[in-house]
């Protein structure tokens, strides 16, 4: 028995592949959607430019090896924590400041000019995973030998290092990115080696409050005043019973579903779109796909996720990094949770909220963000070998 190396191509053209894909399906679906939505601009130009811009900073954060994403991982958290915090300061303070627009009644963007609107939080997800992975596997690292309270003191650590953007993020409102933070958050907890001693009793918890929770909004929201917003509870109503809230704030999903379900099994056809879809460029752009393109064209785009979403489990099973291994569980929950979010949203599994489509929908940061944590999954083919154990016959 000798031991052998197998190199891992440098470049994953199978994932590079998969987003060249996306990014057709995301030109074609957003040039159609200017048919029946609510804007006359052509973004597709704009989204061109934010997939050059993406990919160039994709290709640099790729260069990067594990020890130099380490040393940048607590200035980029601090850094986007500040800019979180910034706008917070500025709704409070200074509210009409025109670098730091509300839309939607929400305060979540700078205006930079130039680039446009830059959302903070999008590359949040991204620093937060960075520093979450290097934070449990210096951990892991220092206590080999496991027990009931290193487990816990590794749970407060990665808890509040959550928590801190999460909270400043909900204050923006958005309520829809705060929960990918969780949901980062419990994946990166799931494959931190933590005992399932602690482990089942929290999630058992966490799901009896939020299924608590929940009861107590639809039923008696009076005992919730002060800690969910109106339009919130309204989300909710209209999520459950859009039909009658078809003039408010269930009208988004109900021209969904219309479009969704008038599109059948082919399809209008490209351009062929009738159902007027309010942000069907960027939020709503299943929408679009479902109505012009039918249940295969739409079986066709969530197949491109589950490929990418299996190129990331295979590179995460093959690096022997665990530094690594806990990026992509983080980049897979992230990922997974928008999709899943954002389609179910669009045909009425899930309450509206606003995440984009990775990928699909239109607008900068989102893009940004997600393509540098692309060119993380990118880092480790590029750096890494794996290493075999074979048997040589004399």
């Amino acid at each position: 028995m000798t031991s052998s190396k197998k190199t891992i191509p440098k470049i994953d053209y199978g994932i590079i592949l998969t987003l060249m894909l996306l990014a057709l399906v995301s030109l074609i679906s957003i040039y159609s959607a200017q048919k029946t939505g609510q804007y006359k601009t052509n973004f597709v130009p704009q989204q061109i430019k934010w997939y050059v811009i993406s990919s160039v900073a994709a290709y640099v954060v790729m260069r990067l090896d594990s020890d130099q994403m380490k040393k940048i991982s607590w200035y980029a958290y601090a850094l986007c924590a500040l800019s979180l915090l910034g706008l917070l300061l500025i709704a409070k303070f200074f509210p009409g400041f025109p670098l730091a627009p509300e839309r939607n009644g929400a305060r979540s963007w700078y205006l930079i000019p130039g680039a446009g609107l830059i959302q903070p939080a999008e590359f949040m997800k991204i620093f937060l995973i960075v520093l979450l992975a290097k934070i449990t596997a210096s951990h892991n690292q220092k206590f080999l030998n496991k027990t009931i309270k290193t487990d816990m003191w590794l749970l407060l650590k990665i808890g509040i290092i959550s928590g801190v953007p999460t909270i400043l993020i909900l204050e923006q409102p958005d309520l829809g990115t705060a929960l990918v933070m969780v949901c980062i958050l419990l994946a990166i907890i799931l494959v931190s080696g933590i005992t399932w001693k602690i482990l089942v009793p929290m999630f058992a918890f966490l799901g009896t409050a939020g299924g608590v929770v929940l009861y107590i909004a639809i039923y008696y929201h009076e005992l919730l005043q002060g800690i969910l917003e109106p339009h919130q509870y309204k989300r909710i109503y209209s999520w459950l019973d859009p039909y009658n809230f078809r003039t408010d704030e269930g009208y988004h999903l109900v021209n969904s579903l219309q479009a969704v379900g008038s599109g059948q099994t082919v399809g209008k056809g490209f351009y062929n779109g009738e159902v007027y879809m309010p942000e069907s460029h960027s939020d709503f752009i299943f929408s679009t796909i479902g109505e012009e393109f039918g249940f295969i064209g739409s079986s066709v785009v969530i197949s491109l996720f589950f490929l990418l979403i299996y190129q990331i489990t295979r590179t995460a099973l093959e690096t022997k990094n665990p530094f690594y291994s806990y990026i992509c569980a983080g980049i897979i929950a992230m990922i997974a949770f928008h999709v899943f979010q954002n389609i179910g949203m669009t045909v009425g599994l899930m309450p509206i909220t606003g995440i984009p489509l990775p990928f699909i929908s239109y607008g900068g940061s989102a893009l940004l963000g997600n393509m540098m944590g692309i060119g993380i999954i990118l880092s480790v083919r590029y750096h890494f070998k794996k290493y075999m154990f074979a048997s040589n016959e004399e």
